[in-house]
């Protein structure tokens, strides 16, 4: 059966995940939203069928399996013991170094497999499919590689390995090392072994010396440059784009339909990204990503901005319905493309912002922000400030109603705050004026209509009665002073009706789908960060280091979690919930000074 205890790699052009067995379960090519040329993942349901999908290594007789990544790196290693005591070292990685002043990030991976105790029997098992699981390859061989031709896309594996037992599946002991490189079908221009070796040392070295730039916190050292590897592994790096997620139509919860495609930039997650990123001082993310937020922010020109886009800016996301695939443990449908392309999501104005912001103040920048920018963005505001008190689908999505929801309301005054900060530093004194005014005015509505006396709690919805874990973010985007007792009765109130154990719901009330059946992580983080904030950093610690126990193997979150079983639900790995591991850390973490 199928679970999220998924390893991940990429460079940052496409990525795959593997599980404990050092099956390749998902892949998309050429980019995060492509086709799934492996995608057994979503189609375990259908095994003997239909498989989906995967590229396998397995042993004969395997006993056990242990995984972990190389240390500081996205190369990630599968060890799998037989019943004799003979191990299998399976390696794993997308080559990503730089080349000629240039990043190579070529759409390949590569698999090494090493024997190293005994004689293990081991058999690989290459099964690409396309047109979502629906079409076999054209498969044609040479001497030393085999190619898998498909409608858009031909793949070519290069390899030491007997073709013979390739093509035919067949077990045979493994009695040296073996390469096998898959990716695009074009000839070897160098040996193999020496090809693949030279990838491995220098895509090693590329990711420890970017993370030997990064400004981590004493403590959850290991949970916090896991969590950036992974958050780089999710930038499409040709555009800027940062994926919610790798996959598609991972079920927030078992037996329901919530099932979504999360293969594209949503600019509020994006925005989360990259505020924790900078926090670890990787601005390098962010420079990239303002690339690809200016272009949206230059077409709409103080229109309509969507909530989503793809990674190339594809405004148009059309949703359908996949019947090859049978789903994730059977949980159908699979969904390709996102409704949420159409929706008003008000929110987006104040992120475009706020994620713009840091590139005006830091010197570090190759591109700092400018007048031109500013001026762009002052259209952004405008079009917050109209839509401030109108109702929209909110931060949750809903699809088949309508609110004015504090969380977009609290945005849109994010956006005319922090141009009044950015005109102040540009010394524009009568534009800093005007955005002060109209924060102040977005300020003064929400605080009336958003707080409920009845509930004594700030409510999802202006003049509402519900609450809503979204608005633990208030003092995170510095509306309100953490200690204000209205936000400290919104907290206590918000843990009392969503708090399931150690794990925060979004909200309680049914929605589009019904009733919420699992946690979603980030609402727990941002639970975590808002009593870091008003002071009780003791409690937030010991859920900080429950949510972290709460991870799987590799250190990694899916999107929602089961607060009775723990187990993982909802796209993986998620953004959102990678962001609050760096967050909380760097927020609870004692400092170096305290401690050295």
């Amino acid at each position: 059966m199928s679970d999220l205890n998924l390893g991940v790699i990429g460079n940052c052009s496409f990525s795959a995940l593997v599980d404990k067995q050092a099956r390749i379960v998902w892949s998309c090519l050429p980019r995060f939203d492509g086709d799934p040329t492996f995608c057994s993942l979503l189609n375990n349901g259908k095994a003997g069928e239909n498989d989906g999908g995967f590229f396998d290594v397995s042993l004969e007789g395997l006993a056990k399996s242990r995984q972990y990544y190389i240390e500081n790196t996205a190369v990630l290693v599968t060890e799998l013991e037989d019943e004799s005591g003979s191990v299998l070292k399976v390696t794993d990685f997308a080559p990503r170094f730089l080349n000629n002043w240039r990043m190579f990030r070529p759409l390949m991976f590569i698999r090494h497999l090493d024997p190293v105790v005994g004689r293990p029997r081991v058999r690989i098992r290459l099964r690409p499919r396309f047109d979502h699981g629906a079409t076999d390859p054209i498969i044609t061989q040479g001497s030393n590689h085999v190619r898998y031709v498909g409608p858009n896309l031909t793949l070519r594996l290069n390899t030491n390995a007997p073709i013979a037992y390739v093509l035919d599946e067949t077990p045979f002991v493994l009695d040296r090392p073996l390469e096998l490189m898959l990716g695009p079908d074009e000839p070897l221009r160098s040996p193999l072994v020496e090809t693949c070796r030279d990838f491995q040392k220098n895509t090693i070295h590329y990711w420890r010396e970017w993370v030997r730039h990064l400004a981590i916190p004493f403590e959850w050292q290991d949970a916090v440059i896991r969590a950036a590897i992974t958050l780089h592994l999710c930038l499409f790096e040709e555009t800027g784009a940062i994926v919610a997620a790798l996959t598609t139509s991972i079920p927030e919860a078992e037996g329901t339909s919530r099932n979504w495609d999360y293969r594209f930039c949503w600019l509020r997650d994006a925005y989360f990204v990259v505020m924790a990123l900078n926090r670890l001082g990787a601005v390098d993310i962010m420079e990239n990503y303002l690339r690809y937020l200016e272009n949206i922010v230059i077409e709409a020109d103080g229109g309509h901005i969507q909530p989503v886009y793809g990674v190339a800016l594809e405004k148009e996301l059309i949703e359908r319905q996949v019947e090859s695939l049978a789903g994730y443990r059977n949980h159908a449908p699979v969904r390709i493309g996102n409704q949420a392309y159409e929706h008003l999501q008000h929110d987006v104005y104040g992120h475009v912002v706020l994620a713009s912001t840091q590139a005006f103040f830091d010197r570090r920048l190759f591109r700092p922000a400018d007048e031109f920018l500013f001026q762009q963005l002052e259209k952004v505001g405008e079009r917050a400030f109209q839509l401030h008190d109108q109702p929209d689908a909110g931060i949750w999505e809903l699809r088949t109603r309508s609110k004015v929801h504090t969380s977009s309301a609290m945005m849109c005054w994010a956006a005319c705050d922090r141009l009044s900060k950015i005109a102040t530093h540009l010394g524009f004194d009568k534009r800093a004026k005007y955005w002060r005014g109209r924060a102040d005015k977005v300020s003064a509505v929400i605080m009336k209509r958003a707080w409920s006396q009845d509930r004594g709690a700030f409510v999802e919805a202006f003049e509402g009665t519900e609450l809503d874990a979204s608005l633990l973010l208030m003092p995170e985007v510095m509306f309100i002073d953490p200690n204000d007792p209205k936000f400290v009765q919104t907290v206590d109130a918000t843990a009392k009706e969503l708090l399931r154990g150690t794990n925060m719901f979004r909200y309680k009330q049914p929605d589009d789908f019904g009733a919420p059946r699992n946690a979603f992580n980030i609402c727990t983080f941002w639970y975590i960060e808002a009593l870091a904030h008003m002071g009780r950093k003791d409690e937030a610690r010991d859920l900080f280091i429950a949510m972290l126990e709460q991870r799987n193997h590799l250190g990694l979150l899916s999107e929602d979690l089961d607060p009775e079983t723990s187990e993982l639900w909802g796209n993986y790995p998620q953004t959102y919930s990678l962001v609050g591991i760096i967050n909380g850390a760097m927020r609870l973490s004692r400092s170096w000074e305290e401690v050295l």
